[in-house]
């Protein structure tokens, strides 16, 4: 048995499953009238309420899982992170994306030197830059204000700014933002036929400038530019977010319009830094610092407060009290918000490559589960799509429900009637249908008794499918810095526990290793030596590829 399955805590949490949560129902818990205010969390602060009462937990889980947070070490683990300790243990480096956005004035330490001052350079850099861009001191080459901006990266580079500026775009006053990611063709050719090449910025997201994605859809980018308004256009049309001063040159690119990154931040981390530079544009910088400040408060409450009032902390112990106790394999998010749309798919990023892990920290396979497959859609769009696997299904599929009280837009009644699905729906999965209920309402309808016992059974709910509420009082910069940095630390916290280095991400190497094997097979008709499937598929594709 590994380290954490032979510990004491593992070993009670178990024994506690076993014994009396397995079968306990939430409809029984709920006989608890104060159950709410002792499963609840406030932060006035940010405007944040988290009601986590609605899981199959009693006081005694609670203080257990507790237990366990505290036997992982997790507040020195927290030290450690903070401090620019090198907790990412495969690469050799710290893990500072907090610093990003410390507002307190304090220096952070790596290999002691004080890194906030090139972070404050770089912030004051996106400032100046974005400011003049906004009012029209940065012009195309014909001399025109630029109106489209172009955000050319992938993953970390793509997922954190597109969610951010789609979060926010009710505030967004700037030059309509684009995003080109995916190496398909098809994403940039969409987006190119949208734009005006005098009246547009292209920005090109990659640290070493040699991302494969990146480069290609910049490479188009620029031969699209130059076609229509000569070689000398690339200075004025194209930024850079690197460290690779030299390849950005290469690129046609003057460095001076080049922000910089470090390697103490990794990619899905990234949004606070210079890769948020379309955020910035899009809805001005003063909102974007708001945007880091709240995540900067939400980094103190998770510091500062103890396991039992830490809404990160609380929120990782249930997410392993599900995924290693009741064996739950994935979890959903779903955003009471459509400018929430793509906030899950961001999550799956920062999670799944984060804590989707075998190897813990003494080089061993884990002999327990670690991340969890997560997934979601907006609101009642989801209702309409998968709510029916959750609600009737045979797997248990924890979820968080996102709600807002105050919505940016005001328009009619919609937003009542969304809040009264949300609220509805984590009664219905907690609660559920008994069979009495069930017939009780049936006996109101004009159905046969033979029709009623055929029914009874396909319309009972279970209920006592577990699920979080976090309710934000406004869908603001802040609030949303705050809910992004939130889910960080549930993140961090849970690979604390699971003992894995949450911040390597060596799954995704391989794949790329491989396709630049093949590429050069697809262009050049060879053939390397490949399993049979492979071979197969790859001569198919070059015997059927009509050019």
């Amino acid at each position: 048995m590994s380290q954490l399955t032979s510990s004491l805590q593992w070993k009670s949490l178990q024994n506690l499953y076993n014994g009396k949560m397995k079968s306990a129902h939430m409809r029984d818990l709920f006989k608890n009238e104060n159950r709410y205010c002792e499963f609840n969390v406030r932060l006035d602060n940010l405007g944040i309420t988290f009601d986590y009462s609605k899981n199959i937990i009693d006081g005694q889980t609670m203080q257990m899982l507790f237990s366990l947070a505290q036997a992982g070490d997790v507040k020195n683990w927290t030290k450690k992170i903070f401090s620019g300790e090198k907790i990412n243990w495969t690469e050799k480096r710290a893990v500072l994306h907090s610093a990003l956005r410390n507002m307190s004035g304090n220096p952070v330490f790596v290999d002691g030197k004080d890194v906030m001052p090139e972070i404050n350079e770089v912030l004051n850099k996106v400032k100046s830059f974005t400011d003049d861009l906004r009012k029209g001191k940065w012009l195309g080459k014909t001399g025109k204000k630029i109106q489209s901006v172009v955000n050319i990266g992938i993953g970390g580079s793509d997922l954190g700014p597109r969610m951010v500026c789609e979060a926010l775009k009710y505030y967004a006053d700037g030059p309509e933002v684009y995003f080109v990611s995916n190496i398909d063709g098809a994403d940039i050719y969409e987006v190119l036929k949208k734009l005006d090449p005098e009246t547009s910025l292209f920005i090109v997201a990659s640290k070493t400038f040699t991302t494969l994605e990146t480069i290609t859809n910049a490479n188009t980018a620029r031969k699209w530019l130059v076609e229509k308004l000569g070689e000398d256009a690339v200075k004025n049309h194209f930024v850079a977010l690197s460290t690779n001063k030299e390849k950005v040159a290469q690129f046609g690119i003057d460095t001076k319009n080049m922000f910089e990154f470090w390697d103490f931040v990794g990619g899905r981390y990234s949004v606070w830094s210079a890769i948020g530079l379309p955020i910035a544009c899009a809805v001005g910088f003063d909102k974007f610092k708001e945007f880091l400040s709240g995540a900067y408060e939400m980094d103190q409450h998770f510091i500062n407060t103890p396991f039992e009032k830490n809404i990160p902390v609380i929120m990782a112990l249930l997410g392993i009290w599900y995924n290693n106790f009741f064996n739950a394999q994935s979890y959903a998010v779903l955003p009471y918000s459509q400018y929430l749309h793509r906030f899950t798919a961001f999550l799956q990023q920062s999670d799944m490559e984060s804590n989707g892990k075998t190897i813990d920290r003494d080089s061993n396979k884990v002999d327990y589960e670690t991340g969890q497959i997560l997934w979601g859609e907006p609101g009642t769009n989801g209702q309409h799509s998968f709510y029916q696997l959750i609600h009737q299904g045979t797997k248990l599929i924890p979820a968080d429900f996102i709600g807002i009280v105050n919505p940016p837009e005001k328009i009619g009644d919609h937003h009542n009637k969304l809040m009264s699905n949300y609220f509805a729906q984590t009664e219905a999965l907690a609660f559920g249908l008994t069979k009495e209920q069930v017939i009780e309402t049936l006996k109101k309808g004009k159905y046969s008794q033979q029709d009623m016992e055929m029914l009874t059974p396909h319309k009972v709910f279970d209920g006592n499918k577990p699920t979080n509420s976090i309710l934000l009082d406004e869908l603001t910069p802040k609030t949303l810095g705050a809910l992004i940095a939130l889910y960080e630390h549930k993140i961090f916290v849970q690979g604390i526990i699971w003992r894995v280095n949450s911040f390597d991400q060596w799954g995704v190497e391989l794949g790329k290793v491989l396709a630049n094997v093949i590429l050069p097979e697809l262009e050049e008709k060879t053939q390397n030596s490949h399993d049979c499937s492979t071979s197969s598929l790859i001569k198919q594709y070059l015997k059927l590829k009509k050019n």
